[in-house]
């Protein structure tokens, strides 16, 4: 136990279990640089920047350090109206391990030739870069994250597909691809902080985080970011969105393809193309997909038995939807019930 101050008022202490650190962890100070564009998301900022203060309680030490920089080293001001200070310049803020441009509104505005220099030039001296929301379009139209996957804001997830072709963009919340870290804005930030605190200071140190921070679950690299079909396939594609939400009302009892061509007015093969032109997969997997995230939810947020899920999602049999959830997320349901059963300790 460790006696720390209440900041709220100063003439009390409170006590607290200490962390202890995994035989053998990394305790070299981290250093993180936020390097924020004109109308940045400071909710995004604020997500990534936090778990690494908290890092430093829980871990009774200097495990990571931290600069809000801009190119010029005047404070940027974020997509709300406010600002941050102490802001460097970027060439002033000494050594970096962790580069993170952090983007918001409008960013096409904010990506300039020096801006994509700076970035080319933190990758060449070997400094791992990251991408906050659409900080990751910085990093794209720099060059600095072709073949690799990443993350984005899912508005931005067409236009930005179309644009950088040589880059995997995927619908995942966050992506942690060797050295780049992309994130798709929001909250998202604090489960991506998460999962790189703990691959370097242990289990221990990202679970007293998320129990300071009131979370129930550290999404991982598997939740996906909730993007509306429309925004997936465009307005236009009315036949697709009409299949689509078939399928989600019909999930404990599914429809079969003819069926579901049948309603929306075209063959089968025309439904396939379509699905496999806008969505990159049969209309069969779609719907398997689908039905097995609806059960990953009830298997997350009720208490539901797993024989209960199983009817529920329109499977056959609990061995058959353990073998289809196995073959989507890398483990069977009974796991993912395990961890929800332990709360934030049962990180990966």
């Amino acid at each position: 136990m460790v006696a720390e101050r209440d900041p709220d008022h100063p003439g009390r202490c409170f006590w607290r279990e200490a962390v202890k650190q995994p035989v053998g962890s990394k305790r070299a100070t981290t250093r993180f640089g936020f390097l924020t564009l004109a109308n940045y998301s400071l909710i995004a900022l604020a997500n990534a920047m936090e778990p690494l203060r908290m890092a430093n309680r829980v871990g009774q030490g200097s495990l990571y350090d931290w600069t809000v920089l801009t190119l010029d080293g005047r404070p940027a001001v974020a997509s709300n109206g406010l600002s941050i200070a102490p802001t460097r310049a970027l060439a002033e803020a000494g050594p970096i391990d962790v580069l993170f441009v952090c983007g918001g509104v409008d960013v096409r505005d904010a990506v300039d030739q020096r801006l994509q220099s700076a970035l080319r030039e933190a990758a060449r001296r070997g400094v791992a870069l990251g991408g906050l929301c659409t900080g990751t379009y910085a990093l794209a139209h720099a060059g600095v994250i072709d073949g690799y996957r990443c993350a984005i804001h899912w508005e931005n997830m067409s236009a930005i597909r179309e644009e950088f072709p040589r880059t995997t963009f995927t619908p995942e919340l966050f992506v942690i691809d060797r050295d780049r870290f992309t994130c798709s804005g929001g909250i998202a930030p604090i489960d991506m902080m998460l999962n790189l605190i703990r691959e370097r200071h242990g289990k221990e140190v990202a679970t007293a985080i998320c129990e300071q921070f009131i979370l129930d679950r550290m999404r991982d690299a598997k939740d996906q970011q909730h993007i509306p079909l429309q925004a997936q396939v465009g307005a236009h594609n009315q036949i697709l969105i009409k299949a689509a939400t078939l399928m989600e009302a019909n999930v404990e009892e599914p429809l079969a393809l003819e069926e579901l061509a049948s309603y929306v007015g075209v063959s089968r093969r025309q439904l396939e193309r379509l699905f496999k032109r806008y969505l990159g997969r049969v209309p069969t997997r779609y719907y398997l997909e689908l039905r097995l995230r609806r059960a990953r939810e009830l298997l997350l947020q009720t208490d539901l038995s797993v024989m209960d899920i199983t009817v529920a999602c329109g499977f056959q049999s609990p061995p058959h939807f353990s073998k289809c959830y196995r073959g989507l997320f890398g483990y069977p349901p009974s796991m993912e019930r395990r961890r929800v059963r332990a709360g934030p300790h049962a990180v990966n």
